[in-house]
């Protein structure tokens, strides 16, 4: 498993005109279908007036799940090329829509390629670009008598508490960077009397 990826840094947009057609370009961080799936419903009714609504997306820090749509256009001349840009940069948890109002011309299959691959890699390009550590849950229960020993653990690992829950038994939970993560639950390991578990 992959111990980062990268993402697009933010909301990216770009406008790009071909023979009287207009293309709007949008990137979004995502990190859901569900996610995706509410972020073109706000592109389609913000922008309900437009011919198409062409995207793809690429999810999970393996790059994974992915899906493009032409949304009407010819078969491979919109979501294909909008894909191809969200891979060249190597990004993952990245939905790029690429809106399009005709302006009456039609562009042929060449010219509609070149013109939401251009769109999509400005987009792309505006939002820029973020590493994103991979981390893995770690829950910890102890009794107060280990707190000391458990928070030196996190200290030296620079690891924050998720939630917590101090009383008469405590619980916290902990995002551990997968890079350390075998040597957090060695460490962990060697405090008596806790229950470590990796979710």
């Amino acid at each position: 498993m992959k111990e980062s990826y990268h993402r697009v840094a933010g909301l990216g947009r770009s406008i790009l005109k071909a023979k009287g057609s207009r293309f709007l370009g949008f990137s979004f961080s995502v990190t859901s279908e569900l996610e995706v799936k509410s972020r073109l419903e706000e592109i389609k009714k913000q922008y309900s007036d437009a011919r198409h609504w062409c995207y793809a997306y690429r999810l999970d820090p393996e790059g994974s799940l992915y899906r493009s749509s032409d949304d009407g256009e010819p078969s491979h001349s919109a979501g294909d090329p909008i894909l191809r840009q969200i891979d060249s940069r190597g990004l993952t948890n990245t939905l790029v829509v690429v809106v399009r109002y005709f302006g009456g011309v039609k562009l042929g299959v060449g010219g509609l390629i070149e013109a939401y691959g251009g769109c999509a890699s400005e987009a792309l390009d505006e939002a820029g670009i973020v590493e994103c550590v991979v981390t893995s849950e770690v829950e910890i229960r102890f009794s107060y008598a280990q707190m000391n020993d458990i928070m030196r653990v996190l200290k030296r690992h620079r690891l924050s508490m998720k939630e917590h829950e101090f009383s008469t038994s405590c619980r916290l939970t902990t995002d551990v960077p997968l890079a350390v993560v075998d040597v957090v639950l060695t460490e962990l390991d060697g405090i008596p009397f806790i229950e470590v578990k990796r979710h």
